[in-house]
């Protein structure tokens, strides 16, 4: 009433110090109640005092209030009001004012004040409990649990963390007063105030000071802690995965679920369909709170676990090196590496070609960013520290990086006078398959490897007998040194030995494609080779040169001795200059000489096999289920082959027998497998022939226009530039009745 009376009606001061020195908890609902009134005339002076109560730390006296009468049973809706009043006190006053707030009610500036009165309010309570004096906190964490799920976090947070920091490093009654404050946040703000703590807590060892055993205690925060934030979300940083499995794992309770949590995680991490449909980032972030686990894992915990870890580790590679993108397969071989170096301590382990020469330890937040942003990106990371082993400490992780050290640094021999052994090059086919075959001697080996393509193109009628023989140790050679391009110069001599006599070995390589007990890799070897042995096959050998003819050409003679020839020549030469007018002037039109395509009589040979028993799956290898990565390449071998045999005589049977095999296909749910069917559809329209089309497979290119038009949402350029060419096909021709 004071405060809807004229100005004229009321002493000076007087109804401000009712207000200050008032019971808090009545007077803020006091002052709220006269500024939501729409009678109130001195609107500017209720805020005036509101500010002066804020300002003067009523906020922290309301706040214990409560404190104390909670611990006497104090009444329920007061306390609820009041709670509401309080965290939303920028609202009300911002929405009596239109946003002409004071400052001090500006939402940057309310919560860091509010979040120093929770601290004094805190510091009442301490000193309660060491006087034996019995208080509640109930009614503090409720205020800090709607303000962080209000959005409000980082403003009260940046106050309140550092200050609980400090007081808990030595003091066990502050350390309890922290537990217990995070302990009565009820559940529904629970994960708000956890993350607020987790992501803005300096360390590992910080949170467990300030939370202690809060995930065993409270079922919400076990569930935020070891389900939500690593397995539904993705979007948190290195540094938080750090914090918080740090936290699990430096107390005995919370180390069993830290075994749980690493369990769990290889599970999502080795299941196919996680795998096939979740985006890149969250499997980056699995992989990264994986690697974390295993840094802190005892050696007990790895043998009470190690069956699962290695059943799990059998699994997830499995999965990851399916995957059709590259940086998926990386993560699953740094992840199986990590893996298999824990559960294998003493025998061997496995090993990728994956240059991450990084060693995954403990705290390690620069190393984890740029690792795994790297790989993530499709680059692998290259860090090389040349010298002496490196030891670098990083006071903001408390931990060491351990980087591998190069021995470019060591003092080199004198080697001035050694002379280079070399081994002469083998000069016949055959001995270069016993060389291949069985020899132990890696420098002869070595040669033999760099000198067999050129020793196969000089000698082809020698190749010819031996050549299935030759294809067969080629197809089955592995690298016995670190030679440089070992896997470039073995797919040149097998192409070489390919195009010398295509049938025999084309017949011998795709038989062996849907053959048992070869690995995927060896199989896509086979189809790499087939399309670039037709790709050598179909182009021309050699072009021709201009053709002079030796006939005269026919001139006019002019008499011997006349004086004026000369005079006449170049009279003439200036009039046809004169009178010519020269557009372009090029040179001469070279003639190419013609020649056979190679490709023409063995164009079947290499593309029939291939498509024939693509739907019979074998123990090991199975087109239609798992191995997608080996069907997208055999569609885009098949597309490329297609291209190539372009006016031959085999292009229309293959075009028909490529339709159907898409049409097999076009319900395929990976996208590399239906960019080669896209791709198959345009070799077919570019290499046979007009008429073809429209007489042998008229049914086939309707089939093939309605599943493009009906799939345009996946389409891309491919399959509508596809699209048109089908229907142009069909529109200009006037003599077809389609």
């Amino acid at each position: 009433s004071l405060a809807q009376a004229p100005r004229a009606a009321r002493p000076e001061g007087v109804w401000q110090s009712c207000f200050l020195e008032a019971p808090p908890g009545l007077a803020l609902c006091a002052l709220l109640e006269a500024l939501a009134s729409p009678r109130s005339v001195r609107l500017g002076e209720v805020v005036e005092v509101l500010e002066q109560f804020v300002q003067e730390g009523r906020l922290s006296a309301v706040m214990w209030e409560v404190c104390q009468q909670q611990a006497q049973a104090g009444s329920p809706d007061l306390q609820e009001a009041l709670l509401s009043k309080i965290v939303c006190l920028p609202d009300h006053v911002s929405n009596k004012l239109q946003g002409k707030n004071p400052p001090i009610f500006f939402p940057q500036n309310y919560f860091p004040f509010l979040g120093g009165a929770v601290i004094q309010v805190l510091q009442k309570i301490s000193d309660s409990l060491r006087g034996g004096l019995d208080c509640s906190i109930s009614f503090v964490s409720h205020v800090l649990g709607k303000v962080c799920v209000h959005g409000r976090q980082e403003e009260i947070l940046s106050v309140l963390l550092p200050c609980l920091t400090d007081l808990t490093k030595s003091d066990c009654i502050w350390q309890r007063i922290c537990w217990r404050l995070v302990e009565c946040v009820p559940d529904r703000w629970m994960e708000a105030v956890l993350l607020g703590f987790v992501q803005r807590a300096p360390g590992a060892d910080v949170l467990s000071r300030l939370l202690g055993n809060l995930v065993v205690k409270n079922k919400k925060a076990q569930f935020v802690v070891t389900q939500k934030v690593l397995l539904l979300q993705y979007s948190h940083t290195t540094v938080v995965l750090q914090n918080l499995l740090g936290y699990l794992s430096l107390d005995s309770l919370r180390r069993a679920l830290l075994v749980k949590v690493l369990l769990e995680l290889l599970e999502t991490w080795g299941s196919s369909s996680a795998v096939k449909h979740s985006p890149p980032e969250q499997q980056q972030y699995i992989s990264k709170a994986i690697l974390i686990c295993l840094s802190h894992l005892k050696e007990h915990e790895i043998e009470s676990c190690r069956e699962e870890l290695l059943t799990s580790m059998m699994e997830g590679v499995k999965c990851h090196l399916d995957s059709s993108l590259p940086q998926i397969r990386c993560l699953g071989m740094i992840v199986a590496e990590s893996i298999s170096s824990k559960i294998n301590t003493d025998g061997p382990v496995l090993k990728f070609q994956v240059k991450v020469i990084m060693k995954f330890m403990s705290g390690h937040r620069q190393l984890f960013e740029t690792a795994f942003e790297n790989v993530c990106a499709g680059s692998f990371p290259f860090v090389w520290i040349t010298g002496e082993r490196k030891n670098i400490y990083t006071p903001q992780t408390n931990s060491y990086l351990y980087f591998f050290y190069s021995d470019d640094d060591l003092i080199p021999y004198d080697m001035s006078e050694d002379k280079e052994l070399k081994v002469k090059a083998p000069v016949y086919i055959r001995d270069c398959i016993e060389v291949l075959a069985g020899s132990e001697d890696v420098d002869k080996w070595e040669t033999t490897v760099k000198a067999l393509e050129s020793l196969v193109r000089k000698n082809p009628a020698a190749t010819r007998e031996v050549s299935v023989e030759l294809a067969k140790i080629l197809l089955h050679l592995e690298e016995k040194t670190c030679m440089e391009g070992f896997g470039e110069l073995r797919q040149r001599a097998q192409v070489a030995v390919l195009t010398t006599d295509p049938i025999p070995v084309a017949q011998y390589l795709t038989s062996q494609f849907y053959s048992l007990n070869y690995s995927l890799r060896q199989r896509i070897d086979i189809l790499d080779v087939l399309v670039l042995a037709a790709q050598e096959l179909s182009y021309p050998k050699s072009h021709g040169k201009t053709k002079h003819s030796d006939a005269p050409k026919p001139s006019i003679q002019l008499l011997p001795g006349s004086d004026s020839s000369k005079d006449w020549r170049r009279i003439v030469d200036e009039r046809i200059k004169s009178k010519t007018r020269r557009f372009a002037m090029g040179r001469s039109q070279v003639e190419v000489a013609a020649v056979p395509n190679e490709f023409s009589s063995v164009a079947g040979h290499f593309f029939f096999p291939l498509i024939q028993h693509f739907d019979r799956p074998l123990t090991t290898f199975d087109l239609l289920g798992e191995d997608h990565l080996v069907l997208g390449r055999l569609v885009h071998t098949l597309a490329i082959l297609m291209y190539l045999a372009v006016n031959t005589v085999a292009v229309t049977a293959m075009g028909k027998a490529l339709l159907e095999f898409v049409w097999a296909l076009r319900f395929h749910t990976d996208s590399y497998v239906r960019q080669g069917l896209l791709s198959c559809i345009s070799s077919v329209l570019l290499s046979v022939p007009k008429e073809h089309l429209l007489e042998d497979m008229t049914e086939e290119l309707l089939e093939t226009q309605s599943w493009l038009g009906g799939k345009m949402g996946w389409c891309n350029t491919s399959g509508f530039v596809a699209l048109v060419f089908v229907q142009c096909l069909f529109n200009c021709d006037g003599s077809s009745n389609v």
